[in-house]
């Protein structure tokens, strides 16, 4: 299989982002985009999706984080639709059960080519520290939308807002390797019987 990386840029009157992956990479992350908690959740989905990342981003954080969570999500979206091409030889379909603690999420996603997100969590309060858990749901939104994919998000159980969000984005992450990950039995054709994703 070729490498799969690819890098994107997105610039706007609001934000400046600069996102790198490599599918096939070992789990490494270069976050930098004033927005920690986020970083600490893109840390999660490198670590278990095992993608190398980078995301250097700047925005305008002195309004609040929407605008460069969204965009975030979009860049990221269209490095991993960029890197993962024609989709060849890719399992398509991932999915994952994560707990942390008390909280239980399951992720499921399909490299449908069809963007199309269901997010099913409900957070005990409306602030993890300084981050708004709003702004979850938008950049999975902002991410199906470029990514061209098909995810299904559910939060189980929980009572720890942190615990919730960490079991969501690593549930992610696992997905996305599932998913991404070469199908030896399938060679090089396009799993669907379309002929393309």
């Amino acid at each position: 299989m070729t490498q799969r990386k690819a890098t994107v840029e997105r610039n706007t009157l609001e934000t400046r982002i600069r996102a790198s992956v490599d599918l096939d990479g070992s789990g490494q992350a270069r976050l930098n985009t004033g927005v920690p908690f986020l970083e600490h959740m893109l840390e999660q989905v490198a670590r278990h999706g095992l993608i190398d990342l980078e995301v250097q981003a700047e925005g305008d954080l002195h309004i609040d984080a929407h605008h460069t969570v969204e965009d975030i999500g979009i860049t990221l979206g269209q490095a991993v639709a960029d890197a993962a091409g024609d989709k060849k030889g890719i399992r398509r379909y991932g999915h994952a059960y994560v707990p942390l603690d008390e909280a239980l999420s399951r992720v499921v996603l399909d490299f449908s080519g069809r963007p199309g997100l269901t997010y099913t969590v409900e957070y005990p309060r409306a602030r993890i520290g300084e981050f708004d858990v709003d702004l979850v749901a938008e950049f999975f939104q902002g991410f199906v939308n470029h990514a061209r994919v098909t995810l299904h998000v559910d939060n189980l159980r929980g009572a720890n807002a942190h615990h919730i969000a960490e079991t969501v984005f690593k549930a992610f992450g696992r997905a996305l390797r599932m998913a991404l990950e070469p199908d030896p039995r399938l060679g090089a054709e396009v799993p669907s019987t379309k002929g393309s994703l």
